[in-house]
């Protein structure tokens, strides 16, 4: 067990974790030449696509004589769920932070996480060869962020391989091998899972005390169900399988599960013969932020989507779901997601790995909702309001927002984020012409396109970060969207009363253009309630009817037109308005 590390790379998004992570690879020959590609670590074409990290990846390297076990970790502030439970399954961290940007948002939150969780962190400066690193100012800001000495601090370049020999023999030298007691009996954490159409579901796990062997008896703590383990290995590049793991090792097991919710991330193996008293603690459950409809396409699909729902929830634990129906688009899912960016790769993954097309609907965030009887309903979709009359107030969630900026870009950040109803807490002054502020914004309004709009007006500098800080009164009103009169709910949203008007009137512009020319006007209206603040018509087409009346009587062409006008009428009782797939997605885009 001395010869085991156990450590994780965090870092803020783009500051080339998963580039040092296939240096290392190379440098330890866990892969082929051949075979080397960049991002060697991310399996999904998606990830290869954004050039961004999505899932963990756990993989086991030989250094010297020491197995080094790393879990390469997202950076994105939508996928922290993935850090934290990697964090939860290591002795120690890699902290890297890019020579040329600095310390930001996310370094700071996945440190606090690592520390919380007592891990021994190296400082890594990574990009040391680029032309615009200043390597001795972001070692100040390390040292004042970490406590640390200057001689600590690693500089590096992923890209062309300096100094990456002196991180790996740092792993071996300062993160500690792991504690646990082989002889004890078996407990292993498990940090994640995925699912093999052949074999079932994979768990992977860490052993914190005990050994588990091939063939064993195993349970599952919290479902209490129990197992054979068929095959039990480490993760390389591709799984090898060995007879024993014990206290320290990472490893995967298969053990023929089917069925997706006998499965839970955080939760701990042991033997069924020999059990242990108590399970590990592991992981607080997760929050979502954002609240959006999945619904699909075709009705018959429904059982498919949740099927192909339960087995994405394997792969990515921070994804909720529950059934819920809408009158406009029939049977669906409420999902809760981290963020948009995980809303939008959970909608790609649905589409490229499950072959299903769906509708989401407008994000939104969950209320509170007080009655005048002092019940308190949770609300997450505006359809389920109640009576307005029996309402005495309503709260919304409220983030305590740190966002981190160079001096360039105060004014148009304090614009925005006043613009979003938000309040300035403080400023603070990092080093030379960094400054963090930090606002109190509703969660409702930075949901939609907030993190889009900061990144184009600091042109890509300002970096974003929040946690959720309660819930706060506010004067909010269910906003409707009626196209002839009938409701569409999947387009109705909860807003503040002063965007109200606004808001209902761009969506009324913006429904105009989208919406298909039918052959009877189409109202669109937007209401408060009973009261209608906006309207847009959109007209109807129509046949010239009066093409073969040559001349005559006008009575002929009053006959006609009036004929014409029985049949419009009639339609308009019997026609349905079809709204596309893209009027979901223009609310998103309103600006």
């Amino acid at each position: 067990m001395d010869k085991i590390r156990n450590f994780c790379i965090i870092a803020h998004i783009d500051h080339g974790k998963s580039t040092l992570a296939d240096r290392m690879l190379e440098f330890t020959h866990t892969v082929d030449p051949r075979e080397m590609e960049n991002q060697v670590l991310d399996d999904m074409d998606l990830e290869k696509e954004r050039g961004i990290t999505i899932k963990s990846h756990a993989i086991q390297m030989q250094w010297k004589e020491y197995t080094l076990n790393l879990i390469d970790t997202p950076g994105h502030v939508d996928f922290s769920y993935e850090v934290s439970r990697s964090i939860a399954a290591c002795e120690g961290a890699l902290l890297v932070v890019d020579a040329s940007q600095g310390v930001q948002a996310q370094t700071i939150s996945n440190l606090y996480m690592a520390l919380e969780h007592d891990l021994e962190i190296i400082p890594v400066m990574n990009k040391c060869d680029m032309e615009s690193a200043m390597p001795d100012m972001v070692e100040d800001e390390i040292v004042e962020l970490l406590g640390c000495r200057r001689e600590e601090i690693l500089r590096v370049s992923a890209k062309t391989g300096m100094g990456v020999e002196a991180v790996l023999d740092a792993i071996v030298e300062r993160i500690p091998a792991p504690k646990g007691d082989g002889e004890a009996p078996l407990q292993a954490l498990i940090f994640d899972s995925v699912f093999n159409s052949f074999r079932g579901i994979i768990a992977y796990f860490k052993v914190e005390n005990g050994t588990i062997r091939q063939g064993e008896l195993v349970k599952f703590f919290n479902t209490g169900k129990e197992y054979d383990a068929d095959e039990i290995g480490v993760l390389g590049i591709e799984m090898q399988p060995r007879k024993e793991l014990s206290a320290g090792d990472v490893g995967y097991i298969i053990s023929g599960i089917k069925t997706s919710t006998e499965v839970k991330v955080g939760d701990t193996i042991t033997h069924v013969h020999r059990p242990c008293d108590k399970a590990i603690e592991g992981f607080e459950e997760v929050k979502p932020m954002v609240f959006a409809g999945v619904y699909p396409i075709e009705t018959e699909d429904f059982e498919n989507l949740r099927a192909s729902l339960e087995k994405l929830q394997l792969n990515d634990a921070s994804l909720t779901f529950t059934p819920e129906s809408s009158v406009a688009l029939g049977f669906g899912f409420r999902c809760g997601f981290l963020g948009l960016l995980h809303m939008e790769i959970v909608q790609e993954r649905l589409d490229r790995e499950f072959n299903m097309d769906v509708i989401t609907t407008v994000p939104n965030v969950s209320y509170r909702v007080f009655t005048k009887d002092g019940v308190m309903h949770e609300v997450h979709n505006p359809a389920g309001m109640p009576d307005p009359v029996g309402i005495e107030r309503i709260e919304e969630p409220y983030i305590r927002a740190s966002i981190i900026t160079t001096t360039t870009y105060i004014g148009p950040i304090m614009t925005l984020c006043l613009d979003k109803r938000g309040e300035l807490v403080k400023q603070e002054y990092i080093s030379g012409n960094r400054v963090e502020i930090y606002f109190d914004l509703p969660l409702g309004e930075i949901v939609i396109d907030f993190y889009d709009k900061l990144k184009s007006i600091s042109k890509g500098y300002a970096s974003f970060d929040y946690h959720q800080s309660g819930y706060r009164q506010s004067d909010l009103v269910k906003l409707d969207i009626l196209l002839n009169g009938e409701q569409v709910d999947a387009l109705s949203t909860l807003t503040h009363r002063s965007n109200a008007v606004d808001f209902g009137r761009r969506m009324c512009e913006k429904l105009k253009e989208l919406l298909p020319r039918q052959q009877f006007d189409i109202a669109i209206q937007a209401a408060i309630g009973a009261k209608i603040i906006a309207r847009e018509t959109v007209k109807q087409v129509r046949k010239d009817v009066l093409a073969k009346c040559y001349g005559g009587d006008v009575s002929r062409k009053r006959k006609l037109l009036e004929k014409q006008k029985r049949g419009k009428k009639r339609m308009k009782q019997i026609g349905n308005v079809e709204v596309p797939q893209k009027a979901f997605l223009a609310v998103l885009k309103l600006d």
